[in-house]
């Protein structure tokens, strides 16, 4: 399998969290809260596009509502296959910064010699 890129883990992350409500905005809301990452409409569509092709998130059109202007949104959901990638990345990163978050910290509150 293709390895999952940072932003595109963000985003898988995100349509786990938000469950029944992921979509454009909430999906974009959720990352920048969570990560404090300003996030682009451009990069987001592409991004949900792609692990749409890859199998990985599926979509599905919901119901038009009168605030929107009649145009439905457009939900998203983890598939299998995107759980299975988010997992064994997650895995993986917990696995290499076990008991290494202390002296990381240390590290980085040194700050440029």
């Amino acid at each position: 399998m293709k390895r999952l890129g940072d932003f595109e883990q963000l985003v898988l992350f995100a349509i786990l969290r938000l469950d029944a409500q992921a979509y454009g905005v909430s999906i974009r809301l959720e990352i920048e809260a969570r990560a404090n990452r300003s996030v682009s409409a451009g990069a987001l569509y592409t991004t949900l596009g792609r692990l749409e092709r890859r199998g990985l998130v599926e979509s599905t059109i919901g119901t038009s509502t009168a605030g929107r202007g009649g145009h439905p949104r457009k939900y998203y959901q983890l598939r299998p296959a995107g759980a299975r990638a988010l997992h064994a990345i997650t895995t993986q990163l917990g696995a290499m910064s076990q008991g290494q978050l202390p002296a990381l910290a240390r590290l980085a509150e040194r700050g440029e010699r």
